[in-house]
């Protein structure tokens, strides 16, 4: 954790984050207004969160992540931004979504380069599991949907049979869609593309 996202993280947690806590939490009036919410899943260094949330104002992101340097990367962007539409809570995402956030109360999941854990025995690990799906499908209001992303062939395919496997969630397309224009390429997209990998997009909605 490098010195300014400790300062980012001591200075700025209590202003831009939720408090983990087992009650629901009234995201609208955590926010200071109603608007559509959309949750992110472990936002990594939160360089994709922060640009998705200046570019669309009229929407509310939550944004869930464990890894302390980049909540504390992601708190120096929000206060560099001015961003006033993004809030994180630092704690266990499944935790988060069992106890403080409501059934139907999110328009939109974003789930993008999710540890792909590799190794077959890793697989286990892996956050897109039945499980979890249907705990996401059950917060999704209907016609909400979930965005996943991923450069690993193997969890592209596993994350689509799962998700389209879940019966409160319908695949928009058959298979992957083309990158929507709202998920902007991060750098180091930008240069798995160069060496020639594919990314997946996935988007379902709710029934």
């Amino acid at each position: 954790m490098s010195n300014a996202q400790q300062r980012a993280f001591d200075g700025l947690l209590p202003r831009y984050a939720i408090p983990y806590r087992e009650a629901y939490v009234d995201l609208d009036a955590a926010f200071g207004r109603s608007a559509p919410k959309i949750l992110e899943v472990g936002f990594g260094m939160g360089e994709t969160t922060a640009t998705i949330a200046a570019d669309h104002p009229e929407n509310d992101y939550l944004g869930i992540e464990v890894h302390t340097p980049g909540v504390g990367s992601l708190l120096r962007r929000i206060e560099a931004g001015g961003l006033r539409n993004i809030l994180v809570i630092h704690h266990d995402a499944v935790e988060v979504l069992e106890n403080m956030i409501a059934p139907q109360r999110l328009d939109g999941i974003h789930i993008f380069f999710p540890d792909p854990w590799p190794k077959v025995r890793h697989h286990k690990r892996r956050l897109i599991r039945p499980a979890l799906v249907h705990l996401l499908a059950e917060r999704l209001k209907p016609g909400g949907y979930l965005h996943m992303a991923t450069d690993w062939a193997h969890y592209a395919d596993q994350a689509l049979a799962v998700l389209t496997a879940e019966p409160r969630l319908v695949n928009t397309v058959q298979g992957f869609v083309k990158r929507p224009p709202y998920r902007p390429l991060t750098k180091f997209e930008q240069r798995g593309l160069g060496l020639g990998h594919t990314v997946y997009d996935l988007i379902v909605r709710r029934i």
